[in-house]
């Protein structure tokens, strides 16, 4: 997800995921296997102060608690953010880069906690300096916020790990294949559109099929009901590294046929998105950003470059 646009972009419920947990494990069994989500996060990169990032901030801007950057982040599961195996420190791909913006401002992080639905109002309202947790750039938001764009938002194909399907890259790879994708979504948006296409060519439509959850769509899948899984990249990377059953053959950019990003969000006019624009571009130069998504698995949304207010996807 990529989260974007709450009413048409939005991510999959909490309920969604911990029904999938109770099915194939506990986060912590999860943890254990693939990823690290203890509360310590003994591989988390540090860096150094980026002087030129500091010198960017606004003389006019004033971080909520001095020492500080507070960064708004939605646990709503992994590899982006999740809470760790204590139950209260929110670990994850956003946490981990969040550290490193801070650590580049030479500020010591503060996370907060939200709910993804609530982070606009925390934002304007002043609770706190940014929010890190996968908000995709539209030309809706720009109008109160500002953007320093951090991950490509991403959607993936995934199947069956012994699937005779090997790669979805177009409308026409999809031809005649029974996806499962969420009803409401940009996913299924975008992929009416692609039906759209395929039947305008003569070629077989694509046969879409709606779940109540996450747990009923992987048991779809594996029991060859359905073929492909269609989701928010994050999510299904973090499904096939526990599961070991599925497996990744094509991503959807969430702004299809344009490019979507994921940014670091700032209250409009505030002065601090260009800095972070600037650390960004720090951390991609110096490698961390690399390591960070490669930590987490998600080498396939790295961008080449932070922008800062790029173009956003158009209002509906």
């Amino acid at each position: 997800m990529t989260m974007t646009d709450q009413s048409v972009f939005r991510p999959f419920l909490i309920t969604a995921l911990a029904s999938t947990l109770a099915l194939f494990g506990t986060v912590a069994r999860a943890g254990d296997d693939v990823f690290d989500l203890s509360p310590e996060q003994a591989a988390r990169i540090r860096v150094d102060k980026n002087d030129a990032a500091i010198a960017a901030i606004s003389k006019d801007f004033a971080f909520i608690s001095p020492g500080k950057f507070t960064v708004a982040v939605s646990p709503g599961g992994p590899p982006l953010a999740t809470y760790a195996t204590d139950a209260k420190t929110v670990v994850g791909a956003d946490p981990d880069y969040a550290s490193a913006i801070a650590d580049s401002l030479g500020l010591e992080l503060e996370l907060v906690p939200v709910a993804w639905i609530d982070w606009p109002l925390g934002l304007t309202s002043g609770k706190y300096d940014a929010v890190i947790s996968n908000v995709g750039v539209t030309e809706q938001r720009k109008e109160k916020f500002d953007f320093s764009t951090y991950r490509q938002g991403l959607h993936g194909f995934f199947v069956k790990s012994d699937s005779a399907i090997t790669s979805i890259r177009e409308p026409k790879d999809a031809a005649g294949l029974r996806i499962i994708v969420g009803a409401g979504t940009n996913q299924e948006r975008i992929l009416l559109r692609w039906n759209d296409e395929n039947v305008a060519a003569g070629l077989k439509p694509l046969e879409l099929q709606y779940y109540d959850d996450e747990a009923a769509s992987l048991l779809a899948v594996s029991s060859g009901r359905a073929e492909v899984i269609v989701q928010p990249h994050a999510q299904l990377v973090y499904i096939a590294a526990r599961d070991h059953n599925i497996k990744r053959v094509g991503t959807l950019s969430a702004g299809w046929p344009d490019r979507s990003d994921v940014a670091i969000t700032t209250k409009k006019g505030s002065g601090l998105a260009d800095a972070l624009t600037v650390a960004t571009n720090g951390l991609i130069e110096k490698g961390v950003y690399a390591k960070i998504l490669d930590h987490w698995h998600l080498s396939e949304e790295a961008l080449p470059k932070s922008e800062t207010n790029p173009p956003g996807l158009p209002k509906s």
